[in-house]
């Protein structure tokens, strides 16, 4: 489901732009952030939690609860519900810590 006209957000009309999530190429609408573009492709595993290891996924969709984090174009811990979606962006589920000396640490 999507909102195609709406008096107050900006219309972006059909514009579909093309994005990698875990190497396969997927569409969205230009406008969309990473978490509605995800979803709107079926995508409700967005990474896995570090402590317990359960999925994680769009919580509260205002980047207050870090649990749809996601890595872009190599950043870790992305907010997915409040970054917007690029053209041809490599977005990767977060399955892990990032290493701050060069690496990422499975849990």
């Amino acid at each position: 489901m999507y909102i195609d006209h709406h008096p107050i957000l900006e219309n972006h009309g059909n514009d579909q732009i093309s994005f990698f999530y875990d190497g396969t190429p997927l569409k969205a609408r230009q406008g969309q952030t990473i978490a509605a573009a995800l979803m709107m492709n079926n995508i409700r595993k967005f990474g896995i939690s570090r402590k317990l290891r359960q999925s994680r996924g769009l919580f509260c969709a205002s980047g207050r609860c870090c649990s749809c984090f996601v890595t872009v174009n190599g950043l870790e811990h992305v907010l997915s519900c409040t970054t917007l979606i690029e053209e041809g962006m490599e977005i990767k589920p977060n399955t892990g810590d990032p290493d701050v000396r060069g690496g990422i640490h499975e849990n």
